[in-house]
C-alpha cells in the first residue's frame, strides 16, 4: 500500500503549501542506561520527563491536525461534466473523476473532501491552498505545466466536431458558421487560433454548451469525445464530423509544484489501481471499453 510508504512523511507533517517544516522532538528524559544499576530515577527528572512526552504529543497532534495528509485531501471539481464529475440526484458530486480520487485517496489513507469550483477557478485555488490538487478532467499542457505539475495520465481523450445530421458541417468549410466550445480549454484555445473565420461562441460548461448545440443555436460543438459520445447516446439527430484531434498530453490531477512528494504518492496510488483491477472496475462502470 502507499500508505505505508508514505507514514514517515505523514509523520513529520508537511502542510501540502510547505508551511510547516520538519519538526523533531527530544524528550529530556532518561534511559535505564543513564542512571547506575538500581538506582531510582529522580522524581523530577521523572516528571520533567513525562511531561515533555505529553507536550511533545500534543505538539504532533497538532503538526498532523493542520496537514492535509491527517484528514482531508481537499479534491477541487466543478460538477457539471458527464460522466465525468457532475452533482447526482442525491446533490452528491459522482462520476468517473470522483470515483478515482476516491480509489486514490484510499490507497493514501486520507479522505477525499470535495470542493466544487468554477472551471476557470481550479488553478488559481489550487495555487492559493483553498485546494490540494484537481481532479476535473483536466488536460495535461505545456502552458498549464508553467503554472502546476500534473500526475501521470489517468485516463486519454480527444477533440472532437459534433453537428445535427442535417447541417452539412465540416472543419474544413466553417467560414461564418456559428461553433462552439468550452471556454478556458484545449477546445476553444485550438478554435481561436486555427479556425478564426468561424463565429466562435464559448461557454461556461458542458452542459451549456451541448444545451445549444441540442437547440439548434450552434452548427457545430468542439470539445471532448468521451463526454459528447455519452450526449449522443440520447440526441441521435447528431454526429460527430471530421478527425480526431489529439491536443494534450493525456489527463491528469493537478498539483502544486512544490508538492513533490504528494505528486510521487499519487502516482504510486494511481500504478496499484491500475495494477490491481480496481481502475479497471471504475472505468466499466462508465464506459464499455477502455479509456486509459
Amino acid at each position: 500500500m502507499v500508505a505505508s510508504s508514505i507514514a514517515s512523511h505523514r509523520a513529520r507533517g508537511p502542510a501540502f503549501r510547505g508551511r510547516v517544516s520538519d519538526v523533531t522532538i527530544r524528550h529530556n528524559s532518561h534511559s535505564k542506561k543513564d542512571l547506575p544499576d538500581g538506582a531510582a530515577q529522580p522524581a523530577g527528572r521523572w516528571m520533567r520527563a513525562l511531561v515533555m512526552r505529553f507536550l511533545g504529543g500534543l505538539a504532533l497532534t497538532a503538526i498532523l491536525a493542520g496537514s492535509a495528509w491527517a484528514g482531508d485531501l481537499r479534491v477541487g471539481a466543478v460538477g457539471d461534466y458527464r460522466p465525468f464529475n457532475f452533482v447526482g440526484k442525491d446533490g452528491e458530486l459522482q462520476g468517473f473523476d470522483v470515483d478515482i480520487a476516491v480509489a486514490l485517496c484510499e490507497r493514501l489513507g486520507v479522505r477525499c473532501k470535495f470542493v466544487r469550483q468554477e472551471w476557470e477557478r481550479l488553478i488559481p485555488a489550487l495555487r492559493e491552498g483553498v485546494i490540494d490538487i484537481v481532479a476535473a478532467s483536466m488536460s495535461i499542457t505545456e502552458e498549464r505545466r508553467r503554472l502546476v505539475s500534473f500526475t501521470n495520465r489517468y485516463y486519454s481523450n480527444v477533440s472532437r466536431f459534433v453537428a445535427h445530421r442535417a447541417a452539412q458541417f465540416h472543419p474544413g468549410v466553417a467560414a461564418g458558421r456559428v461553433v462552439g466550445a468550452m471556454r478556458a480549454t484545449i477546445a476553444s484555445a485550438w478554435l481561436e487560433k486555427n479556425m478564426p473565420e468561424a463565429v466562435l461562441q464559448f461557454y461556461r460548461s458542458p452542459d451549456e454548451l451541448l444545451r445549444d448545440l441540442g437547440a439548434n443555436k450552434l452548427d457545430a460543438g468542439f470539445g471532448d469525445e468521451l463526454g459528447i459520445h455519452v450526449w449522443l447516446k440520447d440526441h441521435p439527430g447528431f454526429r460527430f464530423v471530421g478527425p480526431r484531434y489529439s491536443l494534450d498530453e493525456g489527463i491528469g490531477i493537478a498539483v502544486r509544484k512544490e508538492d513533490v512528494k504528494l505528486r510521487q504518492n499519487l502516482n504510486a496510488a494511481l500504478a496499484e489501481i491500475l495494477a490491481d483491477g480496481a481502475y479497471e472496475k471504475i472505468n466499466g462502470k462508465y464506459f464499455p471499453f477502455s479509456i486509459y
